[in-house]
């Protein structure tokens, strides 16, 4: 027999102790939430449905990755003097940019990194072209190896990436392998295991380290780097899977867009890989640290790594400083469209001065969520000179943007809310003619693989579909 008065007791305490670590919960979000309608949204929730709502806030409601920023305010320093060393080398010897516009000051300051000079950029457009190039990077590889990817499956390509890596271990050549747990949540412990077997080194991210961190899902490591030497680095929208070869029985052709890059800015890249794998892994390892300018190297690059850790929204200014450098066009290709209130007044605004504003957007969902939140924006965009596009000839994966004829960017950040605030990205700015030239020949080729979206595409959609595209626009927030 149940004892009655006991469990009337414990829920004479339970109850009002939720309900009290709810209103407690709903303080802090006033407190420390994002914006404005997030800090209503929780406290609302909190003090209505504190059983649920605790969990949720739990996972989902920081909006700092204060683990690492107590890292970077105190053992990070073993890692900054790096930096420091690099900057003062690359401007002794003329390496980095000194005259810079008003726009260039606000970007390197955002950044926390300089222009740098004498660079080599290849711009590789599929899936072939990336891989060829990475597996050609690592056979050549002579020292050591930074891998780092949100997603690694333990498919084809996986597993020749593997087999790459391994073949270089035996080899003497020091390999570091740092991927995201939740990005990569199928990859076998197997497959970490004959990495680890043959002298790699491996790491997860390890968002949730930490006591206070224990909870922590809702942060992402989304970047992809690959250092070779610290003389070769790739970075873009790749991850590993065959899906991003085109051999995804769902998606077929897979569009998407990385860089090699050659020259000092490989520098800045790695800096960016040795932070993330100070905290994954709590090491620095010994690494090549003088920049070097590339043969024929003539680009000027600014590399920009944002993340949860920042002191400001660094992702999300970016866009906004470059929206606002436009005069001309502002090109930008992104799987995902769910921008913030500053991010589409900006495009609005470019489109009222008469900039040619395009987003193009995949045709195809990989993510039903936050492919149904961007039709709600259609109608906020599309009277105001916005043209969006949504692309056909597969699915768009990849992360660039082009202003005027001045400088064109590829990297892992899309145009969303978790880019700008939970996500860890990297992006490369490079302001050479001939290279901003090959972008924008390649993005107009991909506008030819595009429709253009109406509004049509909206107010012609059933009710239930409309409800749908409200719905997912309410979890903009923490998607």
């Amino acid at each position: 027999m149940f004892n009655t008065d006991l469990i009337y007791a414990i829920i004479a305490i339970v109850v009002p102790l939720v309900e009290l670590l709810g209103i407690l919960a709903a303080v802090h979000a006033v407190m420390n939430a994002r914006t404005s309608q997030g800090a209503i949204a929780w406290a609302i929730s909190l003090v209505t449905f504190p059983w649920l709502s605790l969990i949720l806030y739990a996972i989902l409601g920081r909006n700092k990755f204060k683990g690492y920023v107590l890292l970077r305010n105190t053992k990070d320093q073993a890692i900054h003097h790096f930096m420091d060393d690099i900057q003062k080398e690359a401007v002794s010897g003329n390496l980095t940019r000194q005259n810079l516009s008003p726009s260039e000051v606000s970007l390197t300051r955002l950044a926390d990194m300089p222009i740098a000079r004498y660079n080599k950029s290849y711009l590789l457009v599929d899936g072939e072209q990336t891989f060829r190039s990475i597996f050609e990077g690592i056979d050549s590889a002579q020292r050591y190896i930074l891998i780092q990817f949100f997603i690694v499956k333990d498919d084809e390509l996986g597993r020749k990436l593997q087999a790459k890596l391994i073949a270089k271990a035996k080899e003497k050549v020091r390999v570091y392998f740092l991927y995201d747990e939740v990005g990569s949540h199928k990859l076998p412990p197997s497959y970490l295991r004959d990495m680890q077997t043959a002298g790699i080194v491996t790491s997860a991210f390890h968002t949730t380290q930490g006591r206070t961190n224990r909870f922590q899902l809702n942060f992402r490591n989304h970047r992809k780097i690959v250092v070779i030497d610290g003389k070769i680095a790739y970075v873009g929208g790749h991850n590993v899977g065959n899906e991003y070869l085109g051999r995804s029985p769902a998606f077929g052709a897979w569009r998407d867009t990385h860089v090699k890059i050659e020259g000092p800015v490989v520098q800045a890249i790695q800096f960016c890989f040795v932070e993330d794998w100070h905290w994954a892994a709590g090491e620095i390892p010994e690494l090549q640290w003088h920049p070097r300018k590339a043969a024929d190297g003539r680009e000027d690059i600014l590399m920009v790594a944002s993340g949860p850790a920042d002191p400001l929204e660094t992702c999300g200014l970016m866009f906004v400083q470059a929206i606002n450098d436009a005069r001309q066009r502002i090109w930008i290709a992104s799987p995902y469209f769910v921008p913030d209130l500053q991010i589409l007044s900006a495009l609005k605004l470019a489109a009222l001065r008469g900039v040619d504003v395009r987003i193009m957007l995949p045709e195809k969902a990989d993510h039903r969520t936050v492919y149904l939140a961007s039709f709600s924006y259609y109608q906020n965009a599309l009277p105001n000179g916005i043209k969006i596009y949504r692309y056909t000839a597969g699915f768009m994966h990849q992360k660039v943007f082009l202003i005027d004829s001045a400088c064109a960017a590829v990297g892992t950040a899309n145009l969303d809310n978790r880019s700008f605030r939970l996500n860890f990205e990297i992006t490369i700015l490079n302001y050479d003619a001939e290279f901003v030239k090959e972008v924008a020949e390649m993005l107009a080729d991909d506008f030819e693989h595009c429709r253009p979206v109406t509004l049509e595409d909206y107010t012609g959609k059933s009710f239930f579909f409309k409800l749908a595209v409200r719905s997912a626009r309410l979890l903009a927030p923490i998607l």
